[in-house]
């Protein structure tokens, strides 16, 4: 069975930086396409940052040039850094992997087949 555990959430200050991981186990084939998401109180779950399997990566607008997604396949990890954070990054962030090659923020998360149970990052002014 397949399984996704994030960690690594915390309070930072706004500026400040944080680092979130995503431990997987229970694949029998590496996913093509893993992906960072965010969801704050009363808003929708957004796509935050995206990788696939030949590491092409892809970020929502709102992060790009501040967080970076990597992945270790050999150790079948995902991180998200995240940088110069502002507190409109608070959110809880759940990580998600697909099958589907096609890896985009803009890709419909009912295609994601596993997800995490997400991580709380908290940014004070």
């Amino acid at each position: 069975q397949v399984q996704l555990v994030e960690s690594g959430g915390g309070s930072v200050q706004a500026g400040g930086s944080l680092r979130i991981s995503c431990e997987a186990s229970g694949y029998t084939l590496s996913p093509n396409c893993m992906g960072w998401f965010r969801q704050a109180p009363g808003k929708e779950r957004e796509a935050v940052a995206v990788i696939a399997k030949d590491t092409t990566t892809d970020y929502a607008d709102s992060v790009k040039g501040r967080f970076t997604i990597s992945r270790d396949r050999a150790k079948n990890i995902l991180y998200l850094q995240m940088d110069s954070l502002k507190p409109e990054d608070t959110a809880t962030y759940y990580c998600a992997a697909r099958r589907g090659f096609f890896c985009a923020v803009e890709a419909d998360q009912r295609t994601y087949d596993y997800w995490g149970q997400g991580t709380q990052v908290t940014v004070s002014s």
